[in-house]
């Protein structure tokens, strides 16, 4: 066991370090200049130079890393080009948003798929199955830049109930929570359908009602705790995939959160902000799904630590 999640970590140690060079090197190769995006295109040449020099631009690309990956071991991301603040705690006034909103995205989904992939289980080929699956192909099918707009139209615009968009309640979260958690959930529904479809077929679940046991207890406690296993994979995946999609349904909410911020920073020119946002987001993704296989491996004894 030990083995095993010290080989984890090593290999999740591995990525990070190719995450954070490859983020330095990709935004390094944007087109556009920092500087002159910050002095503007009147600034004279001299001008320029003083800035790229004071801002360490001038210096050697790995020169540039090292610097960068120095002051990245001691929790130092640099200062904003742009509002010359400390980037951390620009990160640390954003990323709070963004988890709310991805955590409502996630609950949103488990709400939906879990009925869904259910019933469409049990009553497989029934008018409830077919239109679950109707669901899960729209709900996969529609983009969040499409969606978003369709309900602030219906329930914002038209019928006056929620908020267009910001952050200043709890009713502000429910149409940017919609939009990032119904693809979610036509995924989870289609995994938990099919899974759900196979369990059932398992000796136990015969096992368990030849001894008289209620439908829902059978399900409840024994189908779904087992189907439950490979949608935790499938949700250690998609959580990564929430804070990506948070970027766009940040913007159309105006959420402010660190997808907004990205955005923000792009429009500016502001590459170490961008560099920081991008790395957060990646690494978020590479623990989750760290944390995911570590899960999955101390729930299902059949899975192979020395492997």
């Amino acid at each position: 066991m030990l083995s095993f999640l010290f080989s984890r970590l090593f290999s999740t140690l591995v990525v990070m370090l190719g995450v954070v060079t490859l983020v330095f090197l990709l935004i390094h190769l944007v087109p556009g200049d920092p500087v002159q995006a910050m002095l503007g295109e009147s600034a004279t040449f001299a001008d320029q130079e003083v800035l790229r020099t004071s801002l360490g631009l001038d210096q050697p690309l790995l020169a540039q890393w090292q610097s960068y990956m120095s002051g990245l071991f001691q929790g130092d991301l640099g200062i904003s080009l742009y509002s010359k603040s400390p980037i951390v705690d620009m990160l640390w006034e954003r990323l709070p948003a963004t988890l709310e909103l991805a955590l409502a995205g996630l609950l949103v989904a488990l709400i939906l798929a879990i009925p869904l992939g259910s019933i469409a289980a049990l009553r497989k080929d029934s008018m409830y199955d077919n239109g679950s699956m109707v669901f899960a192909l729209l709900g996969v099918s529609i983009p969040n830049f499409w969606l978003g707009p369709m309900l602030i139209y219906l329930f914002s615009l038209t019928f006056g109930w929620l908020p267009v968009s910001g952050n200043d309640s709890l009713l502000s979260l429910i149409l940017p929570a919609l939009t990032l958690g119904t693809a979610l959930a036509a995924i989870l529904a289609r995994m938990i359908r099919a899974t759900l479809l196979e369990v059932l077929n398992e000796d136990y679940i015969r096992t368990a009602r030849a001894k008289g046991l209620r439908e829902s207890s059978i399900v409840i406690h024994h189908a779904l705790r087992n189907a439950s296993l490979p949608l935790i994979t499938v949700l250690g995946l998609q959580l990564g995939t929430l804070l990506g999609g948070a970027v766009i349904t940040e913007i159309i909410f105006a959420w402010p959160g660190i997808g907004q911020l990205t955005i923000e920073s792009i429009e500016r020119r502001d590459y170490p902000v961008v560099q920081a946002c991008i790395l957060l987001i990646s690494l978020s993704y590479v623990l989750v799904n760290t944390l995911t296989d570590l899960l999955y491996t101390w729930l299902d004894p059949r899975v192979n630590y020395s492997a």
